[in-house]
């Protein structure tokens, strides 16, 4: 099973976003090293505690310094932008990088509606037809059109949905394109949007067969006890983003109950449950079990890591789980 990478670029606490960017350099080459298959990046806006607003800017980056693997977003929050857009920008990575790039499709604002209006959208909520023209422009040549994404036609950039309900795997089977599911953050909805997508798939040009992804969030360390003070982190973040008060990616802490309270950690947790935290082993464990529970085609592993060092060293723990796995399988 194929194994991959989301970074959101994250900018620690006593930090900036040039090094935020630095340490994804870093870490694009070393899971480039580990056989990542793929190493995706996100849309978010008007946050200081994510850096890759400038989503197909800093993928054209990643791109530029790994050879083999896959890059691309995780995704573009296409509500946010015209079609022909995103079809030039993403026809252009392609132009450059060849067969490598792949383009993520959310219907989510990757923001709030003070973000959507400076971005200038309309208002628009014709996701299905976005996406079909889209297709259009980075398909095959079309000499006689009156609108062409040059660079971008012919390129044939792989779509995916992503999503965290029944709609985007609605909208995924029905254009016969492979879906992520948000299972990292918003779960809730995660096994019956999987079994519609399963069951609605339409084969297509692109894909003649269902390929789900799950987004897992992965804190491995040397211990369990070093695993779950490095989740802290993200908890806090999960937490004060419920409330409003975005930041900068916290420090961990020793306690968490007393930085967020015991209630609100509960809530967050079982927002974030599709997680492995732990040591190597634990992690194995983790992961085994969301395998054989959710049977994916693929895993998309994340993490927001305060110490770019620690980030490094949990994907390279969670690479060889997951190696192990796929030998286990095998």
């Amino acid at each position: 099973m194929q194994y991959s990478l989301l970074d959101l670029c994250p900018v620690p606490e006593g930090s900036d976003a040039a090094q935020a960017m630095r340490n994804t350099t870093a870490l694009a080459q070393r899971a480039e090293a580990l056989g990542y298959h793929r190493y995706w990046m996100a849309e978010h806006h008007n946050m200081p505690g994510i850096a890759s607003a400038a989503t197909s800017v800093l993928i054209g980056h990643v791109a530029g310094v790994t050879r083999k693997m896959r890059v691309g977003a995780g995704g573009v929050m296409l509500p946010n932008h015209a079609p022909l857009a995103i079809a030039e920008q993403f026809g252009t990575l392609a132009t450059l990088y060849g067969d490598r790039i792949d383009l993520g499709l959310g219907r989510a604002p990757g923001g709030d509606q003070a973000v959507y209006h400076a971005l200038r959208r309309a208002g628009s909520d014709d996701f299905v037809g976005d996406v079909a023209e889209l297709q259009g422009y980075l398909g095959d040549a079309r000499p006689s059109a009156t609108v062409r994404a040059l660079p971008g036609e012919g390129t044939h950039v792989p779509l995916w949905i992503l999503g965290s309900s029944l709609y985007g795997a609605q909208v995924a089977a029905h254009f016969g394109l492979p879906y992520a599911f948000a299972s990292h953050f918003a779960p809730d909805a995660l096994e019956q949007a999987v079994a519609v997508y399963r069951h609605q798939f339409q084969p297509s040009a692109q894909l003649d067969k269902p390929h789900f992804m799950l987004a897992v969030n992965v804190f491995a360390a040397d211990t369990d006890a070093e695993g779950a003070y490095l989740r802290t982190s993200m908890q806090q973040a999960f937490a004060r983003m419920r409330t409003g008060q975005r930041g900068k990616l916290p420090r961990p802490v020793e306690d968490i109950d007393a930085e967020i309270g015991e209630a609100v950690r509960r809530g967050v947790d079982q927002a974030l449950r599709v997680t492995a935290v732990g040591s190597r082993e634990t992690v194995r464990a983790q992961l085994e079990a969301l395998q054989a529970e959710y049977r994916p085609d693929e895993m998309i592993l994340t993490g927001q890591i305060h110490d770019p060092a620690a980030r490094v060293k949990s994907f390279e723990i969670a690479a060889e789980v997951m190696q192990g796995l796929d030998a286990v399988a095998a």
